[in-house]
């Protein structure tokens, strides 16, 4: 049996969310995809608030994920407790609120491991190191397929990590820097690898946001309160196939919407 795996880049602001909202149903049924991750971090701009979750969720998605601004909006703290489906990186402390691994069911009784986790370069070095935090969830065997969102900066860390668990996952996608890479591929052993998918935002932006604020700063001005960028949004996304006997990603394709 095949599985068809979606992957969908950084949701940035409320725009980005609508437009994930009107999209993302059709995605699904033109590509027929049986399991959706989403990476919501930046719904609310810097971080997510727990209604945007939701949102998400009702979309279409299957699991959310998290980052960096995981704590941007510190209402979602009390919401991860209760909230299996919304997942934040499993090298954090863990003392705080949330997970960073769970397993969901399939079809035909597939059990999906999904994790995710974040980077230490030019990142957060104060979190678990997260190729080791991997080899402990992996060596609970409680699924049968693995997949992992990598909440990373470093293009060598995202790519070390796909390398790292090739043959013992099926799906390693990297997240965060909003950039989609066109460097799709299965690794050797059979796992499904892309460095980043990018975005789910604003077209006409840097990174979501305004450009004349980025700019600003780079020309050394006063830094300021970042407002997203208004104007026709995008979905940047990918689709990962796997063979569910033998756990190896088959294809992996750029499945990417513009308004």
């Amino acid at each position: 049996m095949e599985l068809n795996v979606l992957a969908v880049g950084d949701v940035v602001s409320q725009n980005g969310l609508d437009f994930l909202q009107r999209r993302l149903s059709g995605l699904k049924r033109q590509y027929q995809v049986d399991f959706t991750v989403v990476n919501g971090e930046n719904a609310a701009g810097i971080g997510l608030f727990p209604n945007q979750a939701e949102d998400i969720l009702d979309a279409g998605a299957d699991v959310v994920t998290l980052g960096n601004h995981t704590w941007g909006k510190m209402q979602i703290a009390d919401y991860l407790d209760d909230a299996p489906c919304v997942l934040r990186p499993a090298n954090f402390a863990k003392r705080l609120p949330g997970v960073g691994y769970g397993v969901f069911d399939g079809p035909h009784g597939l059990r999906i491991g999904v994790m995710n986790l974040i980077g230490r370069v030019e990142m957060n070095p104060n979190v678990e190191n997260p190729f080791t935090t991997a080899d402990a969830i992996l060596a609970n065997g409680d699924a049968d397929i693995y997949l992992l969102d990598f909440h990373a900066e470093a293009t060598s860390e995202k790519l070390a990590m796909g390398w790292y668990l090739d043959g013992r996952v099926s799906a390693v996608w990297g997240t965060h820097t909003h950039v989609p890479t066109a460097d799709p591929k299965i690794l050797p052993k059979g796992t499904g690898h892309i460095t980043d998918l990018g975005m789910t935002g604003p077209v006409d932006s840097i990174l979501g946001i305004r450009p004349e604020q980025s700019i600003n700063l780079f020309l050394g001005g006063l830094p300021r309160r970042y407002e997203a960028a208004p104007g026709k949004c995008k979905l940047e996304a990918v689709l990962f196939t796997i063979d569910t006997k033998t756990k190896h990603c088959t294809r992996v394709e750029r499945v990417d919407l513009l308004e």
